[in-house]
């Protein structure tokens, strides 16, 4: 995959490029401010951006906006946008647009490598990957149909939410996949999602929890 980094800490920049690079991507510019993302996607034309929120001159919300010029422009770019904190304006903006081919994740929280991995495939392959601390905090605050899941079946669409795989999703909670997928049919049936593909069902129930 090919891939262009925006982030203005050079040295978590390098070690992004290192880990993409040693997962078989390819790298094809890194950047550190919002106009020269939007330039080198426009040359390199990747099939995904890695960005930062903030970044100079500012350090508001440079890289958002920049992702939200290159979206319309490009609308099957996949973004994984990094923060140092949950932005309220831009998960207010998942929720109301329903986004996909997009993650969400806060730097600190990427403590595992593999898992990080999987989440940009996730997201490459048009999938949704929302932080677990911005999972948590709609899935406490809702009170409609999520209300209606169980303690497992919450848990599972968390994991859902956060593009973990069926076979990840069963390796964190210690079940077979085969009950993963029995959770799953239960999901979708009590939150009205229609069969309509795998994938397209996995989205659905991902962004759920936000369309409110």
């Amino acid at each position: 995959m090919r891939i262009v980094i925006a982030e203005d800490q050079v040295l978590l920049r390098d070690g992004l490029a290192r880990l993409l690079a040693s997962a078989g991507h390819l790298v094809v510019a890194q950047v550190g401010d919002g106009p020269s993302l939007v330039a080198q996607v426009n040359l390199h034309r990747p099939e995904m951006v890695l960005a930062d929120i903030r970044m100079p001159p500012s350090y508001t919300d440079e890289g958002a906006r920049a992702v939200q010029l290159l979206r319309r422009r490009w609308p099957d770019l996949a973004v994984m946008m990094l923060s140092q904190l949950v932005d309220p304006d831009l998960v207010e903006q998942m929720r109301s647009r329903r986004l996909t081919r997009f993650g969400y994740l806060l730097k600190d929280r990427v403590l595992d490598t593999a898992v990080f991995l999987e989440q940009l495939e996730t997201v490459a392959a048009g999938g949704t990957v929302i932080d677990q601390s911005a999972v948590d905090g709609y899935l406490r605050r809702d009170d409609g149909r999520l209300g209606q899941l169980t303690e497992r079946e919450t848990q599972v669409l968390r994991l859902v939410a956060m593009g973990r795989s069926n076979a990840g999703i069963a390796a964190t909670l210690v079940i077979s996949r085969r009950t993963v997928d029995a959770h799953l049919r239960a999901i979708f049936g009590k939150l009205g999602i229609a069969a309509d593909g795998q994938d397209n069902q996995r989205v659905l129930a991902a962004l759920d929890w936000l369309s409110g």
